[in-house]
């Protein structure tokens, strides 16, 4: 399997000649995010992990794209039909050929009078979990973590936490598109040495890295 990154928070995942996408919401970059995909997965609705006006373009280029998201998102997108399926918290797909285990419920607390939004993470083929924007830990192992490094909802403490939780035999940083160089250089630094710590593979992927996830 390989998996790229694309701007912030958006992942492509692909083995042999099927691909997914993760999350293509409003800062995945200049490149297509649904290029050759043959699903498409959202954790929750805010607009840098989902794009309405994109998905909704790419689907109808596509009319064999379909979607697995979140109950708001569903509801957002019902137009669309039977091409766009509700998931929830202990959910077992099988997506575009990918075995999809689903884990989470609810986002991080952004606001302490508000409830939380509805926020779903996705475990692909036992291998790579992305969690969108909550810090949910599967009741499985995960060997690749796609780790938030940065959000309103976290701190670097949050990070650890959640690293020690997880303890993925690698994590790539993710949500990552609201810093400068400056944070970038000291999130990195906080990611090194959550992965030192377990004595794990930790970094950050630039947009547009691809790596191979092949086991050592």
């Amino acid at each position: 399997m390989r998996l790229t990154k694309l701007g912030h928070a958006c992942v492509r995942l692909t083995e042999d000649d099927r691909t997914l996408v993760i999350d293509p919401g409003g800062l995945s970059g200049d490149a297509d995010p649904y290029a050759g995909a043959r699903a498409v997965l959202i954790t929750h609705e805010h607009f840098d992990h989902f794009d309405a006006d994109g998905l909704r373009r790419a689907m109808a280029a596509d009319p064999a794209l379909e979607a697995w998201t979140s109950r708001v998102v569903a509801e957002n997108l019902a137009d669309l039909g039977g091409r766009v399926h509700q998931v929830g918290h202990e959910d077992a797909l099988t997506i575009a050929g990918f075995d999809v285990h689903v884990y989470g419920e609810d986002h991080e607390i952004m606001h302490p009078d508000l409830p939380p939004i509805p926020n779903v993470g996705f475990l692909v083929d036992g291998e790579v979990f992305h969690p969108g924007d909550a810090l949910t830990v599967p009741g499985e192992p995960v060997p690749t973590l796609c780790l938030p490094g940065n959000a309103p909802w976290m701190r670097a403490v949050d990070l650890y936490e959640y690293a020690r939780a997880v303890r993925p035999e690698r994590a790539f940083a993710i949500h990552d598109g609201l810093l400068n160089d400056v944070g970038l250089s000291v999130m990195e630094r906080v990611l090194t040495g959550a992965g030192d710590e377990l004595g794990r593979e930790f970094r950050r992927l630039a947009p547009g890295t691809t790596v191979d996830l092949a086991r050592p």
